[in-house]
């Protein structure tokens, strides 16, 4: 092997053991939906709350928070409900109907070490049901990268004691 082809092979491996060690955090360089070279922001988000059931009133109030390092433009957090929920019912401005089941709420930009105000959803279930889970997770964060995924994802079981049940 010559010297020329063994520097560059040093000069590669230095590279991509640089590249490497770099993994999928901040400033890292990784192929993102097709782009190549797309730097990918990490950010650490978090939903927290609490959720209550009594007789037919469903109500779930939590905010978001960003543990950094960057900050995100916007995020959505998507709640489903085990019961039917009445139809026609109002949401507050920064949420929407994505079924039936299911409900759809913006947290706005959110910068690193930040959180959102709380969001609160005040729901008629249908009949009187003895008891509801509901699933809080977030279904689209700008494609940053999440360390700690499971402090975003929540399933909750709140009987229809009218406590609040924390997540």
């Amino acid at each position: 092997m010559g010297v020329k082809r063994k520097a560059l092979l040093v000069a590669v491996s230095a590279v991509a053991a640089v590249v490497m060690g770099a993994g999928p955090g901040v400033g890292a360089v990784v192929g993102t939906g097709g782009v190549r070279g797309a730097v990918v922001p990490e950010a650490d988000l978090a939903h927290h709350g609490h959720v209550s059931l009594w007789s037919e009133q469903l109500t779930v109030r939590f905010e978001s928070e960003n543990h950094g390092p960057s900050a995100l433009a916007d995020a959505t957090v998507r709640l489903t409900f085990s019961v039917a929920v009445a139809a026609g019912q109002s949401l507050p401005a920064n949420c929407l109907w994505g079924g039936d089941r299911m409900v759809l709420c913006r947290t706005g930009q959110l910068r690193a070490g930040g959180r959102s105000p709380e969001t609160a959803l005040d729901l008629k279930a249908t009949g009187r049901p003895v008891e509801a889970v509901v699933q809080i997770d977030t279904a689209w964060n700008g494609g940053a990268s999440d360390p700690n995924p499971e402090n975003h994802r929540h399933r909750v079981l709140a009987p229809a004691t009218g406590d609040p049940y924390a997540f």
